[in-house]
């Protein structure tokens, strides 16, 4: 499975080909396979949540390992693929939309390993961070989404997905990963990426996760005009600007997240 000929020959003998609408680019690289396996943790033991397994690639590397695989697949087309390459192996297929998944229903301790559908990487990485029995995400995303996860305040790429990622633990580069590792390649290059989430720490509230998001909203502007954009009053943003030492025409981009969580407590949107 670690060949472009092999794919292919699988691929057509189940006559199907890639779905772009699924965000189907299917992993070829076996050295690529072992490291995200490895950087996530896969282990005798150890549950391990799949997004979109096509093929059964990674399914297969990490269950190799001795981890409890649960795959979630929307594509029904790869039932018969999925048999194939998936057996004999301690792998649970469920068939059905990942944005439609219980993630509390998950058992403590799980471990994302997934190479995530592109078109949905946002919203599945907060749905992950919203769900307390996962411990990591080890992904890989596209790499502009990548460096969005690690940038910090000040920096070109910093925005709400890295505060995000900050509020809920820390975000680790593990590698790139170039066009010819996929088939079909993609438009561009990726990474793979592991986000440990902490859980010692409460989940941030929704009205704090909204407050940070409209105040970063157009993160070049200032923060104040992001804030008044927002709703808020002038002189209550000047007055939480200053409590938190916070110039009046500081950028959105620019302020540490501390900064953000201060001004929301001073206008009254956290307790």
């Amino acid at each position: 499975m670690h060949s472009p000929a092999r794919v292919r020959e699988l691929l057509d003998r189940h006559g199907l080909r890639p779905t772009k609408s699924l965000g189907q680019n299917f992993l070829i690289d076996g050295n690529i396979l072992r490291a995200i396996a490895e950087a996530g943790g896969a282990a005798p033991g150890v549950p391990v949540l799949e997004i979109g397994p096509g093929l059964g690639v990674l399914t297969g590397e990490a269950a190799s390992r001795g981890a409890r695989v649960t795959a979630l697949e929307k594509d029904e087309r790869l039932r018969p693929v999925l048999a194939e390459t998936l057996a004999g192996l301690d792998v649970t297929v469920i068939w059905g939309d990942a944005l439609d998944f219980d993630y509390a229903s998950l058992e403590p301790g799980t471990r994302v390993i997934a190479n995530l559908p592109y078109y949905i990487t946002g919203v599945l990485l907060s749905r992950f961070m919203n769900a307390p029995a996962i411990e990591s995400a080890t992904v890989l995303v596209q790499k502009e989404v990548g460096q969005r996860l690690t940038a910090r305040p000040g920096e070109h790429n910093y925005g709400f997905l890295s505060a995000l990622a900050a509020l809920h633990g820390s975000v680790k580069h593990v590698r790139d990963v170039p066009k010819g590792a996929f088939l079909p390649a993609p438009d561009v290059t990726s990474a793979v990426m592991r986000l440990d989430f902490d859980r010692s720490r409460p989940l941030p509230e929704r009205e704090l996760l909204r407050f940070i998001e409209a105040a970063l909203h157009h993160r070049r502007k200032t923060l104040r005009n992001n804030l008044r954009l927002a709703g808020h009053a002038g002189e209550a943003i000047d007055a939480a600007l200053a409590s938190a030492g916070l110039r009046p025409d500081v950028r959105a981009e620019d302020v540490p997240l501390a900064a953000l969580e201060a001004a929301a407590h001073e206008l009254g949107v956290v307790r």
